[in-house]
Parts: C-alpha cells; sequence; structure tokens
C-alpha cells in the first residue's frame, strides 16, 4: 500500500501524516508539500499510489490540477482531497476525485477511504502462494506459465508488493550483475511479454502494469499469504513456517525479514 500526503501547511501536513500512520501502520507514505514535488517523484520513480490525501489551495500546482496530471499517471490511484472549504466538492467531482473529507485529517476518515479502496472478490483474483515454493493458482488449478522464468518474473514482483522496477533491477535481481546486459533486457521483454499473454488468456491482464521502462503488478487483483501476513491476517500467520520463496535465492532476504516479524509478534 502507496499513499501520498500533499499539503502546503506543514501543521496540516504533519497531522495528515500522523493520522495516515496511525491508521495504516504497514503502508509506505510519501509527503510533500508541493504539490509539483509529488508529481515529479511520481512520475520519476514510476510510482503507482493507492491512495492520495491532498489539499486543494496550494501555491504553483492546485490540488485540482494535480489531481488531473496523476490520472494521466496512475489513473488507478484514489484521489482524496482534504480542505475547509466545501465549496469545492463540485469541482472534485469534476476531476473524478473520489473522497472529499474536511481538515484536519483524523485517522477514522483515513480507514473510511481506504476501506473503499476497490478490491476484487478473491474469487476473481489470482491466489499467489508465498510461503514455501512460490506458486500461483487460477480458480482453484496451478495456472501454467510457457517458461520458468516467466514465472520468476512474477514472482519477483508480487515480492516487490506493486513497486514498480526497470528492466535493470530485474536483471540485477535474477542474474546478477554478470551478464551481457542487452542480450538480458531483449529475455525480460520477451519474459514480460509471455506473462502479459499468460494473464490475458484468464482475463487477468490487469495484474500487470506496464509504463515506459518500469513494470509493476496491481496487490489488489492479488489473494497473496504474504499480502495478508502482512495485514496481520490471523490464518495467514499461522500458514507462515519459516520459508518463503524457496525456488528462488534472490528472495533469501525476504524470509529473513519475515522471520524476524515472526518472532516478534
Amino acid at each position: 500500500m502507496l499513499i501520498i500526503a500533499v499539503d502546503n501547511d506543514p501543521t496540516m501536513l504533519r497531522d495528515a501524516e500522523q493520522a495516515i500512520r496511525k491508521a495504516d501502520p504497514e503502508a509506505e507514505l510519501m509527503c510533500f508539500e508541493r504539490a509539483t514535488d509529488a508529481l515529479e517523484a511520481i512520475r520519476a520513480r514510476a510510482l503507482f499510489p493507492d491512495i492520495a490525501f491532498s489539499a486543494i489551495e496550494m501555491p504553483g500546482l492546485s490540488g485540482l490540477e494535480f489531481a488531473v496530471a496523476l490520472r494521466k499517471v496512475s489513473p488507478a490511484t484514489r484521489i482524496v482531497f482534504v480542505t475547509t472549504h466545501s465549496q469545492y466538492a463540485l469541482d472534485a467531482f469534476q476531476v473524478r476525485a473520489q473522497g472529499y473529507v474536511i481538515k484536519p485529517l483524523t485517522p477514522e476518515q483515513v480507514r473510511a477511504e481506504l476501506e473503499a479502496l476497490p478490491s476484487a472478490p478473491k474469487a476473481d483474483r489470482l491466489r499467489v502462494q508465498c510461503f514455501g515454493y512460490f506458486e500461483v493458482f487460477w480458480k482453484g488449478e496451478p495456472l501454467i506459465f510457457t517458461r520458468r522464468q516467466t514465472k520468476e518474473l512474477l514472482a519477483y514482483l508480487v515480492n516487490r508488493k506493486g513497486a514498480s522496477c526497470t528492466t535493470e533491477e530485474v536483471i540485477s535481481a535474477l542474474w546478477g550483475d554478470t551478464v551481457d546486459l542487452k542480450n538480458a533486457k531483449h529475455r525480460v521483454r520477451n519474459f514480460i511479454s509471455d506473462l502479459r499473454e499468460t494473464l490475458k488468456e484468464i482475463g487477468m491482464e490487469d495484474v500487470l502494469i506496464r509504463r515506459g521502462q518500469n513494470i509493476a503488478i496491481r496487490p489488489e487483483l492479488l489473494d497473496c499469504d504474504y499480502y495478508r501476513m502482512l495485514d496481520r491476517d490471523a490464518e495467514a500467520i499461522k500458514a507462515y513456517r519459516g520459508e518463503y520463496m524457496k525456488n528462488y535465492s534472490w528472495a533469501e532476504p525476504m524470509a529473513g525479514a519475515l522471520h524476524f516479524r515472526d518472532k516478534s509478534q
């Protein structure tokens, strides 16, 4: 879960940060005093925020203008305006903002907006098993991958929890830095194409997000034991036996982190 907060008022931004962290301590949060800085970070890092809390009246790029620009680079982001003025409600509707709350932002308001995030029913989501060996299931049956490394690419994207990555990052994770870069880039492009076709065959191509040289997945379209454990799901925590994506050596650091987390709970 990636959350963006934007407000040119430092006090209000600090209040928003505290409210968001209290509502969802596990979320990745990025705060900005300028909408232009937020937009530059989103574009530069190819971020796909799940939700953005933004003030409306700001110098330079206003909240309404920020919403329009954000829609172009991350259409699925839920935009919530946080303001002291109710007269902007119609404008907010016109830029397709999904939420409109009055300052100061509270944990209760944040939770309500997070609960409103769209989520596909479990029956319409890929079931992903990260504990033990990495496996993927669709409607109760294993998903067939034509290439072994196409499956590994999906595993790597799942491990990143929706954070985008570049072709070079995929190459470094899967094969290290000693491979021929030009040839490796070609292979990754083939794996991405193969993964898209595999998902398209079951009507789940929306799981994959591609923008330029960056790629990511939509975590909300997956029923994943790893994600449910992070959300403190009791069954997922109980199912964890200290093994995470045993198929892949690059997953060992996360396996160690989960082991430490499991012991501390």
